[in-house]
């Protein structure tokens, strides 16, 4: 249960930016999301959170920004980001047992030397920036990337450790939808935090 109380799904109770916010989550996904009730309290926080991350998705190839993120929530322990993202990373480009590989370990899961290079680097941001040196940007560069991929690479972990850290500080808990989406293999792989809402609280 979240240390702060989320505000409550029904949009009736909640003031009009809120309801927007639920309203849209419930043509998304058929559900209002716990993270979207918790940051309709700061409902222009979310708003620019959203700004910046379609920002950053824009430069990047949609496979390569869900793994980078992947690797970050693995790093930052984030079960509800690592379940969002590897779910996305299941229904559009590999099969659960991939997924599942990816997420135990991505250096032995079969990936391209690049893919593993940007985990590589979005663990390492995730993990400790200032420990990131110029050799670290020369072998990126010596597998393709150019510099704006880099930074690319960087922003996608950079944001996530925001979104990431916040919804850990407050114990938000991973929506119970993932208790039924996943196969059970995947989802306890995927679960490297904070449990998921028990089913009752769908």
């Amino acid at each position: 249960m979240a240390f702060i109380q989320l505000l409550p799904q029904q949009q009736r109770q909640a003031d009009e930016q809120a309801a927007k916010l639920f309203a849209a989550d419930q043509e998304t996904y058929g559900y209002v999301a716990n993270f979207t009730r918790l940051f309709a309290h700061r409902p222009e926080v979310y708003r620019a959170w959203k700004r910046l991350n379609t920002a950053i998705k824009a430069n990047m190839d949609l496979r390569r920004y869900e793994l980078a993120t992947l690797a970050a929530a693995r790093r930052l322990r984030c079960s509800y980001c690592a379940l969002a993202h590897g779910k996305v990373l299941r229904d559009q480009f590999y099969d659960g047992d991939t997924v599942r590989a990816i997420v135990t370990d991505y250096h032995h899961a079969a990936l391209d030397p690049v893919d593993v290079a940007v985990m590589d680097f979005a663990d390492q941001v995730a993990a400790d920036a200032g420990s990131v040196t110029a050799d670290d940007i020369a072998a990126l560069r010596a597998h393709g990337l150019s510099d704006a991929d880099i930074l690319d690479v960087a922003l996608a972990a950079g944001a996530r450790c925001f979104f990431s850290k916040v919804l850990d500080a407050m114990a938000v808990e991973p929506d119970a939808a993932y208790q039924t989406v996943l196969e059970p293999d995947l989802r306890e792989a995927l679960a490297i935090g904070r449990p998921i809402a028990p089913l009752a609280e769908a």
